[in-house]
């Protein structure tokens, strides 16, 4: 897991610098509009929308926010009609690019894909060629400096985990998609009470810095510094794009490389 996870602290590091909060927070709200509109508006009968409501929470999301997102989905609220698209690609360097888009216009997004692509030294592939180097996988990861690996890997295994990992400062919980709501709530029960929250100005240490299914990398493409500021931004113009909703790759980042 360790280009999972040089590649999740660099994009921890610029999402905090970059403050880019709304944006996020629009694609997690496409992303559970969605899961209601495919499956129903009850997480409890939707595995997916449990999946979007957990990575909601992850980064933050207002219940509020969350709610809409449903009403959307289901019509309660006025809403646009999504359609998903996967694009597979390579960056610089043969590093394999996963691309998961939801959009209202179909030939806008793949006219911005192949563009973002073809500027920054990529290639679309067909379909197929890309995706076989993924896997999915449930993905949760939190702050190496509050909490230590031991205390996790207690109690993300009894709760049905595959894997933690530790490194870089991020420790990584790694389930089977099934699992991971099982897994998040079971870690999330750690956390302490709402009244003590506000008595502790410290953000909880068992809240994690992201949660998501992800496509996690079955192997990992090693890179020189120069070729790892390509791939990077490739993957950053990509994620700016309104209509792509995750972008997962191979790259594995050489050490003491930082994003620019």
């Amino acid at each position: 897991m360790s280009g999972h996870n040089k590649w999740s602290t660099i994009k921890h590091a610029k999402g905090a610098a970059d403050a880019k909060r709304g944006a996020l927070f629009t694609k997690l709200i496409k992303e559970i509009s969605i899961a209601a509109s495919m499956g129903g508006g009850d997480p409890a009968s939707n595995p997916r929308l449990r999946a979007a409501i957990v990575k909601a929470r992850a980064a933050s999301m207002p219940k509020d926010n969350i709610e809409r997102g449903i009403k959307k989905g289901t019509g309660e609220l006025g809403g646009g009609t999504y359609e998903e698209l996967t694009y597979e690609g390579y960056a610089a360097g043969g590093v394999a690019v996963l691309v998961e888009v939801l959009t209202d216009n179909k030939n806008r997004a793949a006219a911005n894909v192949r563009n973002i692509f073809n500027k920054h030294g990529g290639n679309l592939g067909t379909t197929g060629s890309v995706s076989r180097s993924f896997e999915r996988k449930g993905v949760i990861e939190f702050d190496g400096e509050k909490l230590n690996e031991e205390e996790v890997m207690e109690a993300a295994l009894e709760a049905g985990a595959e894997d933690v990992s530790a490194e870089d400062g991020i420790i990584t919980v790694t389930t089977a998609p099934n699992d991971f709501t099982a897994v998040m709530e079971a870690l999330e029960a750690k956390q302490k009470p709402a009244d003590d929250k506000k008595k502790d100005e410290e953000e909880d240490p068992w809240k994690p810095l992201s949660a998501e299914v992800a496509m996690v990398p079955m192997m990992y493409t090693d890179v020189d510094m120069d070729t790892a500021s390509k791939v990077q931004k490739l993957l950053d113009k990509l994620e700016e794009d309104d209509d792509v909703q995750n972008v997962w790759s191979t790259v594995n980042y050489p050490d003491g490389f930082e994003a620019e």
